[in-house]
């Protein structure tokens, strides 16, 4: 019985995707042509990027609250220091996600409070940030400077949307870290059974900063490719995706309560959300039920990968 539960939680995200993909294609028979299959990939890249670090700490068992304004910060710093230092702005932009998503997991473990107060409190300092870097209004991009140094988000290449191919990049790294390094381990071990990797003289707390680094430097990645194809930088730029984040790491299979995930499935989770994106588009529901709608899959999926043996009192 417990062969055949793992089994269906490994396969039931994959059947989930095919599911909603021929329901939207049956409702609208464009959704299968190859360019629109090749524009919806595209458009859930950036959803997936900014996903993706943050299953690395979701694994632990924590929760990284700050990475839809790490990647509005970013947004405005690469923005804004573009003009003036060409490619280094976006190194310098990815250092403030890097910053960002440090603070948030040294103030987690440095002061042992939980990680969704520690992370709420680095997103409104990251907010303000944003803010300040833009002087609170959207900032343009020159088309001569995004084509220029931000060739590789924007564009095509082989016929196949730059935002993929750095999607997918991202994905096999990540994936290789998981599963092919200590570290990714570690962070599978913390998030089953953290007492014993404490008791076994693993430096617990650095291994958590480096997942919660790792997440901001991600956001900040979304956040650069983000302004990269709307041509701007705002403070509010990745407003409305927090919640959508979330849910595609929790719908794609990876446990809330640590130990269980993988990045292939936050891929697999984001491609949903994209499809129900756009199945309710589609069906005319606005951008504020959405959220309504994702908030409900959130909920559902928590109930599903649960693992309620790990947590005795629900508080």
């Amino acid at each position: 019985m417990g062969e055949m539960r793992k089994r269906l939680d490994v396969w039931l995200p994959l059947i989930v995707l095919a599911v909603l993909v021929l329901a939207v294609g049956l409702y609208d028979r464009t959704f299968f042509s190859a360019g629109n299959i090749l524009e919806v990939t595209a458009d859930t890249m950036t959803l997936f990027l900014m996903a993706s670090g943050v299953t690395l700490v979701i694994m632990m068992g924590g929760i990284d609250l700050s990475v839809q304004a790490v990647a509005s910060m970013t947004s405005c710093i690469l923005a804004v220091y573009l003009p003036q230092l060409g490619f280094f702005a976006i190194p310098l932009a990815v250092l403030g996600g890097i910053i960002a998503g440090f603070a948030g997991g040294y103030v987690s473990t440095r002061l042992r409070i939980p990680s969704f107060i520690a992370t709420l409190a680095v997103s409104g300092a990251v907010l303000s940030a944003g803010y300040w870097f833009s002087d609170t209004r959207s900032v343009n991009i020159p088309a001569e400077l995004s084509q220029t140094y931000l060739f590789w988000a924007v564009g095509d290449f082989l016929g196949v949307p730059n935002e993929i191919w750095v999607g997918a990049v991202f994905l096999l790294v990540l994936s290789a870290v998981l599963g092919l390094t200590p570290f990714g381990r570690l962070v599978r071990g913390i998030g089953a059974q953290e007492r014993a990797v404490i008791a076994s003289g693993i430096n617990v707390d650095r291994v958590k900063i480096a997942a919660y680094t790792l997440s901001g430097t991600m956001a900040g990645i979304a956040g650069i490719v983000m302004a990269a194809r709307l041509g701007s930088g705002s403070p509010t730029l990745a407003n409305e995706f927090l919640l959508p984040a979330i849910a595609c790491i929790v719908v794609g299979g990876t446990a809330i309560t640590g130990g269980v995930g993988s990045v292939w499935r936050t891929f697999v989770g984001a491609l949903i959300v994209q499809v129900v994106r756009i199945g309710m588009t589609f069906m005319g529901v606005s951008v504020f039920a959405q959220q309504i709608v994702f908030g409900v899959i959130l909920v559902a999926a928590v109930a599903v990968t649960m693992d309620r043996a790990k947590v005795l009192v629900i508080k």
